[in-house]
């Protein structure tokens, strides 16, 4: 995905803020314009395991999708609230998808993914909740939708669509959580089970709503992935954010499912 925006082939796409960040701070002209949903990541851990929080996974193997993932940011942070040393745990990356089969055969203890890679791992049994995102990090930024200047700058008509379809489709799913997962689960080639059990168990597990990010919530994520070597170097929220179009009128109750629908295809 970096390289295929990096030789301009891809305009627009949601993409994890630290490694957006870095982008910029490569000098490839991208820009947060929106959020497509808050929360909806949660730490697993084995459900033979008696762990309480971090402190009890010192030995123990944790699987993160990337170290530049905002799932390795927040970790980390938590790890020095409890006083846990970085090198107590050992940290491997791992596709998501592998995850909860890698719990299931005991070759991880533990993992930290957006979802439904942890839901599934709760709903085969192997594994139980340590942490929901919104638990440690209130309002947590996992991945933001991350456009192209040219196509801001060719095209704005289009990424005003694209940003009022992902407001209004996400409007709509905050209140017709099971129309959604019946929706979402084709195209995700997920088991419509699971993705309901994301949206509903509980039903604050993930939030289409407050999808604007603020200039404070960005720089928490970018000053912790200074710390960690993420990034080499500060990057200007006036350079990497563009809230030029994110709509003002979205209506809670004024929203039709056919309409968030299409949007959301």
């Amino acid at each position: 995905m970096v390289e295929t925006i990096k030789g301009d082939r891809l305009k627009a796409t949601f993409m994890i803020v630290p490694l957006a960040m870095k982008l910029r701070e490569q000098g490839v002209p991208v820009k947060i314009a929106y959020l497509g949903h808050r929360d909806g990541s949660t730490v697993m851990v084995r459900k033979d395991l008696p762990a309480k929080d971090l402190r009890d996974l010192r030995g123990k193997t944790f699987a993160i999708p990337s170290k530049a993932s905002n799932q390795n940011l927040v970790i980390h942070k938590l790890m020095e609230d409890q006083g846990v040393k970085p090198d107590e745990i050992k940290f491997v990356e791992m596709p998501p998808p592998d995850m909860p089969g890698a719990l299931a055969a005991k070759a991880i203890d533990a993992y930290f993914v957006g979802e439904p890679h942890a839901a599934k791992a709760e709903l085969d049994g192997s594994g139980r909740v340590l942490y929901h995102a919104k638990d440690i990090w209130p309002r947590f930024i996992s991945c933001a939708l991350v456009v192209h200047e040219d196509i801001i700058r060719d095209k704005p008509e289009v990424v005003r669509d694209l940003v009022r379809g992902i407001a209004e489709s996400g409007e709509w799913a905050e209140t017709h959580r099971l129309e959604a997962a019946r929706i979402a689960a084709p195209y995700f080639r997920q088991n419509e089970k699971v993705v309901r059990y994301v949206l509903t168990q509980p039903k604050d597990r993930v939030s289409y709503r407050m999808l604007t990010p603020t200039d404070e919530e960005l720089q928490q994520i970018h000053d912790r992935a200074l710390k960690m070597g993420i990034l080499d170097k500060s990057v200007s929220m006036k350079d990497l954010v563009d809230r030029s179009f994110i709509p003002s009128d979205i209506k809670p109750a004024a929203i039709d499912m056919a309409r968030a629908g299409e949007a959301q295809k």
